[in-house]
């Protein structure tokens, strides 16, 4: 090996970007899984978002005509529930963040917790899209009255950032916005509207009634029977069209929009996947190309082994322990940089999804490597030790 170290050199940086590659794809399939794996929280069929505009409608008038619609469309036959929520609906690309230094006790350390949706939401969410609350409960009429504490419902994934020692956030205090503090009275599994393939974030809700003024609405999630289609759609925008002659409104069904997000989401990956594949190919060929012509260069040495008695078992051995040995040199460079990654936090994912994808990537080129040698392996074993040295 290193006398053919000139030649074996190309072959290690060819493995070492190999892995590379590999520890990116595997980095961000690794990822994409483990998200897909975790709860959505809530469910997407039959339910259809409309969104509206009143056009140039004052802000007090369009609240009393919202109010108008929504006793129109929970009157309509084959709707099953409407609630308001803001924009950041689910699987349509808005978002709501927001940020908090928490404290575990009044007097404790804070610490932060970023990176929070924020969800302002009607009551009626819950049964629309099917949220589960797993502790406490959700809003409801007692609610309506203001108080010293407004209610916040919150998901698990927030419960935990808050308390990672398990303790139930219920009953306490969180202050937003560095001013006004909310009373956690309830705790969902999640609500993750940027889909199964982001990763998941802590989500707050704070309850949104249409009678409100400090702001309006903007859309509405409906609930329809199975099997509803353009003639409810046609009837629910005529019906706003009617109550409100200055707005405009369009519906979307969440499948669509959930079909439309999950391939704009995955083409990044799979565009990533498919150029790994051709380098993979690449380097199979390059592996293959250089085992062949070293072992008909090395068809004397190989004949001079057999005539001294080494079974053709230990020759296939040889021709696959070297072809390991430098894949083995090239991963140690690849771990080298791979290691990196977790310590700078480069794609900033959990470790043990760098660890998977280290131990992916290893592991493919490992059977690579010797898929690629185990053909040549054979040719060099079923050399006669006569026929090599007399042609030598």
């Amino acid at each position: 090996m290193w006398n053919r170290r000139r030649a074996n050199a190309l072959l290690i940086l060819e493995i070492f970007l190999a892995f590379l590659v590999l520890f990116a794809v595997g980095t961000i399939g690794t990822s994409l899984w483990q998200n897909y794996r975790e709860p959505l929280g809530f469910r997407y069929d039959n339910v259809w978002q409309v969104n509206y505009s009143p056009g140039t409608q004052p802000k007090a008038e369009a609240l009393g005509t919202l109010q108008q619609v929504l006793a129109r469309l929970r009157a309509t036959p084959g709707v099953l529930g409407v609630a308001v929520t803001m924009a950041n609906t689910p699987f349509s690309f808005n978002d709501s963040r927001t940020a908090i230094d928490f404290a575990e006790r009044p007097d404790g350390p804070k610490r932060p917790i970023s990176n929070i949706n924020s969800y302002a939401v009607g009551p009626e969410l819950r049964d629309v899209v099917g949220l589960e609350v797993t502790a406490g409960r959700w809003f409801d009429q007692r609610d309506a009255v203001a108080g010293a504490h407004p209610p916040l419902v919150i998901d698990e994934q927030m419960q935990r950032a808050m308390y990672p020692a398990g303790e139930s956030a219920l009953g306490k205090l969180l202050t937003l916005n560095d001013k006004q503090q909310w009373r956690i009275v309830g705790v969902v599994r999640a609500y993750r509207t940027d889909g199964e393939l982001k990763e998941p974030l802590p989500a707050i809700f704070g309850p949104l009634s249409p009678a409100d003024t400090l702001f309006l609405p903007q859309s509405l999630l409906v609930r329809v029977q199975p099997g509803s289609g353009a003639v409810l759609e046609k009837r629910v925008t005529d019906d706003i069209r009617r109550i409100g002659p200055d707005w405009t409104s369009t519906v979307r069904t969440l499948s669509e929009m959930h079909e439309s997000q999950f391939k704009q989401v995955i083409t990044k990956p799979l565009l990533l996947s498919v150029m790994s594949v051709f380098l993979l190919i690449n380097v199979a060929l390059g592996l293959f190309g250089v085992l062949w012509l070293a072992i008909s260069a090395r068809r004397s040495e190989l004949g001079v082994r057999r005539a001294m008695g080494a079974p053709a078992g230990a020759i296939a051995r040889l021709i696959v322990g070297e072809t390991l040995a430098l894949t083995t040199f090239g991963l140690v460079l690849g771990l080298l940089v791979a290691v990196q990654f977790p310590l700078l936090g480069v794609f900033r994912e959990r470790t043990s999804v760098y660890l998977t994808a280290m131990g992916l990537a290893a592991s493919g080129l490992y059977l690579l490597a010797a898929g690629c040698a185990l053909y040549p392996s054979r040719l060099a074993a079923g050399i006669q030790p006569a026929v090599a040295l007399r042609e030598e």
